[in-house]
């Protein structure tokens, strides 16, 4: 137990010590985050009663609206590049290669390189819920906490499965990525980041239903702003877990897949 703890720590412990020599880059995070806030919050005025009829499963107020989907698309993000990150970075500087030849299993070095990210994505979560709740109004007093952070969950290991996958080209053709590029943007589109689905043609929101970016954000979105049962949240929770039950095995075993034919062509340490 202790070992297994131990190196997902020291992932987090490399990662922390990076990110901590960077302050200024951490500082701009922040203010980003700041920013990002204030625009939203000011658009949201300039759009006043527009679009009530289409927010109103969710409360009626865009601001709030888009503040969740901004916030929690951040998980998205985390894991279509942290790990991709990681690889290339160690396809450079030479360390993948040492990496992959330990005993360490590809399950452990797969949330590992992740861990850290993930860690530092719900910190601007966070941030950016106070923001709302504390300073700009968002009404989340009656959240459903406990279904919150079942989506969370959910949404973590869904997410995760296609980063996966996306690693494993990085991993394979080093530097082009086409699942990054586009599952990151049809999701943006099409998974109710902006706007919701409901404004969509019916025959994208039948490409929405695909995505599990969809039901994450419309998930939290129910759970924080209106306090939904977990009853009420069951097709987003089943729809995730049934994403997570096929995506997450297939992906590790693609990536597994991808390891293989990177160390029998040698090319490990290419970049």
């Amino acid at each position: 137990m202790a070992l297994f703890i131990e190196k997902p720590l020291a992932f987090v412990w490399k990662d922390l010590i990076n990110e901590v020599s960077y302050k200024f880059a951490f500082f701009m995070q922040v203010c980003g985050i700041l920013v990002t806030t204030v625009t939203f919050f000011y658009l949201s005025k300039l759009l006043g009663e527009v679009g009530t009829s289409y927010l109103k499963p969710y409360g009626g107020d865009y601001f709030s609206f888009v503040l969740i989907g901004v916030a929690f698309f951040n998980y998205l993000k985390v894991s279509m590049d942290s790990l991709s990150a990681s690889i290339r970075e160690g396809q450079m500087v030479g360390t993948l290669e040492a990496l992959l030849v330990t005993q360490t299993e590809i399950p452990t070095i797969i949330l590992s390189s992740s861990l850290y990210s993930f860690i530092f994505a719900s910190f601007k979560v966070a941030v950016y819920l106070i923001l709302g709740a504390f300073f700009f109004g968002v009404d989340m007093g009656n959240a459903n906490i406990m279904g919150a952070f079942l989506i969370l969950l959910l949404t973590i290991v869904s997410f995760s499965s296609i980063g996966i996958i996306s690693a494993s080209f990085v991993m394979v053709l080093k530097k082009g990525n086409p699942v990054n590029w586009l599952f990151t943007n049809v999701s943006g589109i099409l998974g109710g980041l902006y706007y919701p689905v409901s404004v969509l043609p019916k025959w994208l929101q039948k490409l929405s239903a695909m995505l599990p970016v969809t039901y994450s954000l419309e998930g939290m979105r129910l759970a924080l702003l209106k306090g939904s049962s977990l009853n009420a949240l069951l097709p987003n929770i089943a729809a995730l877990t049934a994403f997570s039950a096929v995506m997450l095995p297939l992906s590790v075993l693609i990536f597994g897949y991808a390891v293989r034919r990177a160390k029998i062509d040698g090319t490990l340490t290419q970049y």
